[in-house]
């Protein structure tokens, strides 16, 4: 993307992430107004419910956060929100300036479902007289996400497949930035669904991230089969929960006897002892999605992973770099290549994309793959399911030098994909004791942490390579 659009998307940096213990955030920035409503007050106005020892508090260089002004039991209900509360997207059958939004909401791309909402949040946003006025008022006048960092801070992740994702989601602000402020030139002021106020690639990168950082997406209305569907909502309150892969409380959705509608509540998980913030689980997700929707990065992440792209060149130069030559990478045999299609590696549209990391640390597809690459006789091969090949817990099904091939082979792909790094791991970490700008901290953090990911990998097949020769060895002896 040219730095002048860049630039542009940047005129909102300076931001805090959605509160959260693991941020790497060392700012605070202001709310949307000086002095907003008090949020508790508000949902309890309503008719919500906030248990008393729930208070907002600053959660030191992380923001805003809730904490517990003194123990709570376990299966307390902390928060109630009933279905009045949560901030949705409007229904199809709106008329006027709501049909105008659900007709721009449609041509937002489905993977970009934050912004389908943030165009109501917009809405909303230009009305003080909104109901959810006071509950927008206290939301972050910025964020921290890498739509709004710099072009040298972007280029700073130095990790492909979130460069590709952050210049897509910038070229669709500025396009759909086009969009929008051609619907709007000649519209009425009463179908105006902004009132009047011009929308621009900041302010719907603003409304995107407001989502995509505190909505959830939880079960909505019924429909007329019967089936719910789920919806993405904003939780006021609820979502200054900080995150946690081992959380104190849990969203619950349940039905009010006395009506119909859904009540939204978050419970005590195990006990809060006093002084601890309250704790949901975002998901179980990699530190691209969570610097991407949240901005913000968590070390020791144990669902982060890397992408590669499955290709014969990239196999054969890890494994010339192991010292086993195989032409069958490029070229598999016919039998190969058939297993190659039942993983979705070959064949018409195959996914080529493998991941390293993760639960798995070796995704199934590319482990079954080199473990069938290696293998010269197709009827042993064909004697396993795919569920053993793709098994990193199936012990050398092929053999112990085809798994020590297949994993050697592994080692040489980590090795490789460091090496598209154009700076190790001790220069960044000079970087970070100099003292940068808060984007390019948290961009540095980033691929330092993609680059653990790799080094993990590599430490742990080595390992496994390890033990599989001193059980050959003892074999042989014996």
């Amino acid at each position: 993307m040219a730095a002048s659009k860049m630039a542009m998307m940047a005129s909102l940096t300076r931001c805090r992430p959605l509160t959260c213990a693991a941020s790497a955030a060392a700012s605070y920035p202001a709310r949307l107004v000086p002095h907003p409503p008090d949020l508790i007050k508000w949902v309890r106005r309503e008719g919500g419910f906030v248990h008393e020892a729930v208070e907002i508090s600053q959660d030191g260089p992380n923001g805003l956060g809730l904490v517990a002004s003194q123990g709570i039991p376990y299966g307390s209900e902390l928060i109630v929100l009933p279905n009045h509360i949560p901030l949705k997207f409007l229904s199809d059958d709106s008329d006027g300036a709501d049909s105008v939004l659900v007709n721009l909401a449609r041509q937002v791309p489905e993977e970009l479902w934050a912004m389908k909402l943030g165009l109501r949040l917009l809405q909303e946003r230009a009305n003080v007289e909104s109901f959810w006025w006071p509950y927008i008022s206290n939301l972050p006048e910025t964020y921290s996400v890498p739509i709004f960092f710099s072009g040298e801070d972007i280029k700073n992740l130095q990790y492909a497949p979130i460069l590709h994702q952050v210049n897509k989601r910038c070229r669709f602000l500025l396009n759909f930035e086009k969009s929008v402020k051609h619907v709007l030139e000649n519209l009425k002021p009463k179908d105006h669904p902004f009132g009047g106020q011009d929308i621009d690639a900041s302010s719907l990168g603003w409304a995107m991230t407001a989502v995509s950082s505190r909505a959830f997406r939880l079960h909505g209305e019924k429909l007329p089969n019967g089936i719910r569907i789920d919806v993405p909502m904003m939780l006021p309150l609820i979502d200054m929960c900080n995150h946690s892969f081992n959380p104190n409380a849990r969203i619950v959705q349940e039905h009010d006897a006395g009506n119909t509608n859904m009540l939204i509540k978050v419970v005590a998980k195990n006990s809060i002892k006093k002084n601890e913030f309250f704790q949901l689980n975002y998901g179980c997700l990699s530190n691209d999605l969570f610097l991407l929707d949240y901005g913000f990065v968590i070390p020791l992440n144990p669902y982060d992973c890397i992408e590669l792209k499955y290709d014969g060149a990239l196999l054969d130069a890890a494994s010339v770099a192991t010292g086993i030559s195989l032409p069958n990478f490029s070229s598999p045999a016919p039998w190969q290549q058939q297993i190659l299609s039942q993983l979705n590696l070959d064949g018409e549209a195959p996914n080529l994309k493998v991941r390293l990391g993760g639960p798995e640390l070796v995704e199934g597809r590319l482990l079954a793959a080199l473990r069938v690459l290696f293998a010269s006789d197709a009827e042993t091969v064909q004697k396993h399911d795919i569920n053993s090949l793709t098994s990193l817990s199936a012990e050398a099904p092929l053999g112990i030098a085809n798994e020590v091939a297949a994993l050697r082979t592994i080692g040489a792909i980590c090795l490789i994909a460091l090496e598209h790094f154009p700076t190790k791991v001790m220069e960044d970490e000079s970087l970070l004791k100099r003292g940068v700008s808060a984007s390019t901290e948290l961009a540095i953090q980033f691929r330092v942490l993609k680059k653990s990911v790799i080094m993990d990998v590599m430490s742990d097949v080595g390992r496994r390579v390890k033990l599989l020769l001193s059980k050959e060895e003892v074999t042989n002896q014996s």
